[in-house]
């Protein structure tokens, strides 16, 4: 008896492994990418206050551990957020360096010199383990020492900017080749490595690389000058996302993180504008 092979028009083929790991990936890297550039293009539009409030929202690291959740459980997580913390403290100290250097130095010394000194920090941080207490530690130290030298380059008008027809594709480009590494070397790198690849401050190097050769030094440096106080508070969110994600798993745990920069963010912009309706009610 013989057995009628099934049509062609109806054998079903499953995708192979790799080629889904690659569509997934490659899902992922856009739809982070959409929230770097949507957060970096109301940066630029909005002024240095609230550009900045936007740039220290988890628009870059957020989407980095949304994906890796997805992957791995709540402990590689939290272990993962132990390491975020302290990385923290180096981004503080990265803008600390750029703000210094912008008013009279180029975009390839400023930058270049802030990033290098973010590697060379992460780097010592990676040889460390850090508990949550030392990451807070950590923290409290670099922010009560950079912010007193940040307060000074805070207030400066933004001048008019003129997006060029780079800029998205090179912002997406940035948070999405992040992404990329983050997700496909997590496996092998495991949770210590890939909290601090995640916190690579991509908004803020895009900031500096798009802006200060257009509107200057100065006027760029305001704007990672006014994120102090909201980077203290993403440092907040980690050690949230370290606690909760023990608590009540990975999805509840970055719930609670994000929830935690945006109420952060929110009073900030709240005491602000209070300070500045009082300022123009003085006499």
């Amino acid at each position: 008896m013989s057995v009628v092979p099934p049509l062609s028009g109806t054998t079903k083929k499953k995708m192979s492994p790799e080629l889904h790991f690659i569509l997934i990936l490659l899902l992922r890297m856009i739809i982070a990418a959409g929230f770097v550039v949507t957060a970096s293009i109301i940066t630029e539009r909005s002024g240095p206050v609230i550009g900045a409030l936007v740039a220290t929202l988890p628009v870059s690291a957020g989407p980095s551990y949304v994906f890796l959740a997805l992957d791995h459980d709540a402990a590689f997580i939290a272990q993962g957020a132990e390491s975020s913390l302290p990385v923290n403290a180096a981004t503080i100290f990265m803008c600390v360096i750029y703000v210094v250097l912008a008013q009279r130095r180029s975009l390839l010394v400023s930058c270049g010199s802030a990033v290098a000194v973010w590697i060379v920090l992460a780097s010592l941080i990676r040889q460390f383990d850090w508990p949550l207490t030392a990451g807070l530690a950590a923290n409290l130290i670099a922010f009560g020492i950079c912010i007193p030298l940040l307060a000074g380059y805070r207030d400066v008008k933004m001048p008019l900017v003129t997006r060029r027809w780079y800029d998205v594709p090179m912002r997406a480009s940035l948070v999405a080749t992040l992404v990329a590494i983050v997700v496909s070397t997590s496996s092998w790198v495991g949770p210590r490595i890939s909290g601090i690849i995640a916190l690579y401050p991509v908004v803020f190097t895009s900031i500096m690389v798009i802006l200060h050769p257009r509107i200057g030094g100065p006027p760029t440096a305001a704007v990672l000058a006014n994120s102090a106080w909201g980077l203290l508070g993403f440092g907040v969110a980690i050690a949230v996302l370290h606690v909760a994600v023990v608590w009540f798993g990975s999805a509840i745990g970055l719930g609670l993180a994000l929830a935690t920069c945006i109420v952060w963010n929110l009073t900030l912009w709240g005491i602000g504008r209070r300070t500045l309706h009082k300022a123009r009610q003085a006499p």
